[in-house]
């Protein structure tokens, strides 16, 4: 059988049943709009998060008076500590420099340079930096904090600021990750039923052609292909849309926003190709799995 026989019966069907059709495009094209929101909101606030978290960090603060020796021999501990993902060396005059720079008043007082030579470690990965400080700074049977060089003074990981992005971070995700798993339920569930619908009012076609001993494929074909184009239409709709909304809204807000000009969020090209793609694909799908219950005759 021919594309061009499903197609006609799939445009005659629009056309005999409009009401059904344009709801399940109206549903399609509001579907795809929180999409095309959702998406670039989930990646802006996936990538604000993780920039937060890259912040997580442990401070190892060396002797007075160490040597360039001993300097290199902890850094080479540091680098060879399993988990470290990079190492910084903050001499003493640079630490003091900067803290002078922020607060000026208070460091005038100071007739010397009261910080230490520090290096400033990042893990691989946030939560890692747990393991970072225990291997650096190992905990003695009696429950106290010793030193894995003796040039070493003190390891610090920021624990209290540490716990509390971590914890905010970790929030963050599993509320987006939830909001996105409803939202894609939602979606088909809506989109499902709409068709369902459609189909409803054409149950006595589909009963009489199972009767005359049409195959169930050859009574799909027609829906599915009926599905594509109301998902393709509603889907160009929404793009449409989103555009207008990008031109006339988002475009002008993102040299003053940050997160809306965030480099994390996707391509707004790829967005329209991802977005048409799944107005298509679950509209199609919709309407395959809606007919089966039309098609136990």
């Amino acid at each position: 059988m021919r594309l061009s026989f499903f197609l006609r019966e799939a445009t005659r069907a629009l056309k005999r049943n409009a009401a059904p059709s344009f709801a399940a495009m109206a549903t399609v094209v509001v579907t795809v709009l929180v999409l095309g929101v959702f998406i670039p909101v989930v990646q802006a606030t996936t990538g604000a998060a993780n920039e937060v978290r890259s912040k997580v960090i442990a401070d190892v603060y060396l002797k007075a008076n160490v040597t360039d020796r001993d300097q290199a021999r902890v850094q080479r501990l540091i680098e060879g500590t399993p988990k470290v993902g990079s190492v910084a060396f903050i001499s003493k005059e640079r630490a003091y420099a900067e803290e002078k720079k922020r607060n000026p008043e208070a460091y005038d007082l100071l007739g010397s340079n009261p910080l230490p030579d520090t290096f400033r470690v990042t893990p691989e990965r946030p939560d890692d930096i747990g393991a970072v400080r225990n291997a650096l700074a190992p905990l003695a049977p009696g429950g106290e904090r010793t030193v894995a060089d003796p040039a070493i003074d003190e390891v610090r990981n920021r624990e209290e600021d540490t716990n509390k992005i971590l914890a905010a971070t970790s929030v963050v995700k599993l509320t987006i990750a939830g909001l996105a798993v409803l939202l894609v339920i939602a979606s088909v569930l809506l989109i499902a039923n709409t068709i369902r619908l459609s189909l409803y009012a054409r149950r006595r076609d589909v009963e009489v052609m199972k009767l005359v001993g049409a195959t169930d494929w050859f009574i799909r074909w027609p829906f599915v292909i009926e599905g594509i184009i109301v998902g393709a239409l509603g889907g160009i709709v929404a793009v449409l849309v989103l555009s207008v909304l990008k031109i006339a809204i988002v475009d002008p807000l993102a040299a003053d926003f940050a997160l809306i000009a965030a480099p994390e969020t996707m391509n707004f090209g790829l967005l329209v190709a991802v977005l048409l793609l799944a107005s298509v694909a679950v509209s199609a799908a919709g309407s395959g799995l809606s007919l089966r219950r039309f098609l136990r005759v």
